[in-house]
């Protein structure tokens, strides 16, 4: 299986290898982390580039240092060099989403700066079929669009030429939590079995314990590879969309002296998902701002069923027309309240932001 694992698995880390450095495992001693990590390692030596691996120490469970140490010596053993342990604390705040979206960040920002240490330029991650079938279910129960339902993405960007590759969501045949099980099997690992994705506490592990399970009995054997390609599938139209909407963009949006403004009459020639994504992505790229279904509707009404009506008014921005144009400036302080809304958290819509901020949304 080594041969086959290793080639399917990691070959793509190869591309971001070589004159760019070597490649770091974000390694955290589960079954896929330590297969990823033996895979890059045989790769690695096949194909002439250097893998290293990081281990992540949350600090979350008794005994998580003795999880560290015990994967760091695996990885020693695998031939992956530097290997280092980073300690992390992860403090969750209101805008982070929950303890798994904070320890997330806190984990990304050590593995970025451990990269840079190292002189990589990749980081590879483990996350597998049965992640991404994971993730679109979350994605569904969300009600989050395409973008959402495109899963776990197999590239990510983090800034300063550094990028996260996850080869096991690409790999051809697909690599399930079952093939990362018999890998270490095989090498002789000792996989660590984290406890939290047993606790029914969390989203995830309810998914992963309960939901797709008794999908497979209900439906039938391969639900969850119906699930992955769903996310292959809306991946490939939400990279579509966002190229037409960043072409629209560059046509269409112009600043004002209070913010930025959109031509009604361009966004009202667009389909409502195109209409709909342009509205979010100035809100996000020039504010900073993620919309709700709800927020982005009620901007559209400006467009699409214009009465006369008042500003909208979405967490930082107030969104008004005037003229031809509709205007986005940055807002500071509470909503004026108006008739219908009961407080200024209403008219921002607020009830909408405690789904969105779950940390299963935020699941990379």
């Amino acid at each position: 299986m080594r041969e086959e694992f290793g080639s399917g698995a990691a070959g793509g880390a190869a591309a971001g290898a070589g004159e760019r450095g070597p490649v770091v495992v974000a390694l955290s001693g589960g079954a896929d982390s330590l297969a990823l990590a033996a895979a890059a390692a045989y790769v690695g030596e096949r194909d002439g580039f250097a893998a290293a691996a990081v281990v992540v120490d949350h600090g979350l469970q008794a005994g998580s240092d003795r999880v560290a140490e015990r994967a760091a010596s695996q990885a020693r053993g695998l031939g992956l060099e530097p290997v280092l342990v980073r300690r992390v604390a992860v403090r969750e705040s209101s805008e982070a989403g929950g303890p798994e979206a904070a320890a997330r960040d806190a984990r990304y920002a050590a593995l970025a700066r451990a990269a840079r240490e190292i002189g990589a330029a990749v980081i590879l991650t483990a996350h597998t079929r049965d992640d991404q079938a994971e993730q679109v279910l979350l994605g569904i129960a969300r009600g989050s669009g395409a973008r959402s339902l495109s899963g776990v993405p197999p590239r990510r960007e983090l800034g300063d030429g550094l990028v996260v590759l996850r080869p096991f969501v690409r790999a051809d045949p697909s690599i399930t939590r079952a093939v990362t099980e018999a890998a270490c099997r095989e090498a002789g690992l000792d996989a660590w079995r984290d406890p939290q994705n047993a606790d029914p506490a969390f989203a995830r592990a309810r998914v992963r314990a309960s939901v797709l399970p008794l999908l497979e009995r209900e439906l039938g054997p391969g639900v969850a590879a119906a699930l992955a390609r769903t996310a292959d599938l809306a991946r490939e139209d939400a990279e579509a969309f966002d190229a037409m909407v960043a072409e629209q963009i560059e046509e269409i949006v112009e600043h004002a002296e209070a913010g930025i403004a959109v031509s009604v009459a361009a966004l009202a020639a667009n389909p409502a998902a195109l209409r709909h994504r342009i509205i979010r992505r100035v809100a996000e790229a020039e504010f900073g701002r993620e919309l709700s279904r709800e927020h982005t509707l009620a901007i559209a009404a400006l467009v699409t069923h214009w009465r006369g009506q008042g500003p909208v008014e979405v967490p930082g921005i107030t969104v008004s027309r005037a003229g031809g144009r509709i205007e986005f400036a940055r807002r500071t302080g509470s909503p004026r309240r108006r008739r219908g809304c009961a407080d200024g958290d209403r008219a921002e819509g607020g009830g909408a932001r405690g789904v969105a901020g779950t940390p299963e949304a935020m699941e990379e």
